[in-house]
């Protein structure tokens, strides 16, 4: 059983190696102890919540690849990843959605008096997801709210602004194709202890999106749901058969 180790003590986790992606096998509650622990040690995690598309953009990009290499946890955020798992022999014990994620954090900082940043999306997104979550964990304080549109020039400002604020819990909504390499690069600098690609998560959470029906979650439909409302994935979404390909293909060539 291969297994990563997070810094300062935090428990070794299982993963299992897809396209020499190393994903947790653990199940949401059990990620959401691991996560309590890298917020007791203060020293910085970053935690990717991977989907097919994410694992294809590191096969073909060199910085997305360092940025998995270098992650302290990478969890099966996509029905893909759970289903590449399972083609490969050593299944992961659930699909962990990086939006349920989020709320378990959430939650877990209501009890353990946390606090959380929101870096990323449109202004008013940004900062009706915050006061939403806000409402709906009143014990968790959040201690800063930012929208994602800067650039290299501002990143020193964004960074200071963070690291001052000293967020347990670090949420991140950006670009996909820089989202985690941002934060690979920075997270030394950031000063919080747990630091999370969200990718779309603030929009359904401000209500400007909606959500996948729970049926089709369970059915790992939502990928078709999300393509459905908003055609303009479609070519992105082509990562998804390229993904299956891959696999198909690697697990031909162990057999």
């Amino acid at each position: 059983m291969s297994q990563i180790h997070l810094e300062d003590g935090v428990r070794q986790v299982p993963v299992t190696s897809i396209l020499g992606v190393n994903v947790s096998k653990l199940g949401m509650r059990d990620t959401v102890d691991v996560l309590e622990r890298a917020v007791a040690s203060g020293k910085p995690h970053q935690i990717i919540t991977a989907n097919p598309i994410m694992i294809m953009a590191a096969l073909e990009s060199e910085d997305n690849m360092r940025a998995m290499r270098e992650a302290e946890l990478i969890v099966p955020d996509g029905a893909g990843v759970v289903w590449a798992a399972e083609e490969f022999g050593d299944p992961v014990a659930e699909r962990v959605a990086g939006f349920d994620l989020l709320h378990e954090l959430m939650k877990r900082g209501e009890q353990l008096g946390w606090t959380a940043y929101l870096l990323g999306a449109a202004e008013e997104v940004v900062q009706e997801a915050a006061s939403r979550l806000q409402n709906q964990y009143p014990k968790v304080r959040i201690v800063g709210v930012r929208n994602g549109y800067f650039g290299e020039s501002e990143n020193a400002g964004v960074i200071e602004h963070i690291r001052q604020a000293k967020p347990d819990l670090l949420f991140v909504a950006r670009d996909a194709k820089t989202q985690e390499p941002w934060i690979a690069r920075h997270k030394q600098e950031l000063g919080a202890a747990v630091i999370m690609g969200v990718g779309g998560s603030f929009d359904v959470i401000s209500g400007k999106t909606k959500r996948a029906p729970v049926f089709m979650q369970k059915l790992r439909l939502e990928w078709f749901y999300r393509l459905a409302k908003e055609p303009s994935r479609l070519p992105r979404m082509m990562a998804l058969p390229r993904f299956m390909q891959t696999v198909k293909k690697a697990k031909k060539s162990t057999e």
